[in-house]
């Protein structure tokens, strides 16, 4: 599996939206399930699909799905 696709499947599987809905424009609390617990469990599930440990800064920073891209291309991770 592609790293797009395990990053669009924790999106899909923490915050139970479709494929369809992971746009661009989806950001912290657009869903219901993004909240602030809902945000350390995608961020633990982040972290243990991809192997790594972010920073607080990032973490905190870690605020929409295109913005997701960009951090995680600080780790190493290619799209």
């Amino acid at each position: 599996m592609n790293n797009k696709k395990k990053y669009d499947n924790v999106f899909i599987e923490n915050f139970s939206v479709s494929k369809d809905d992971l746009k661009d424009d989806i950001e912290y609390n657009s869903i219901a399930k993004w909240d602030s617990l809902g945000h350390m469990a995608f961020i633990a599930n982040i972290e243990e699909i991809f192997d790594i440990m972010m920073d607080m800064n990032d973490i905190i920073d870690f605020s929409s799905y295109s913005k997701g891209f960009k951090i995680l291309t600080k780790y190493g991770i290619e799209f």
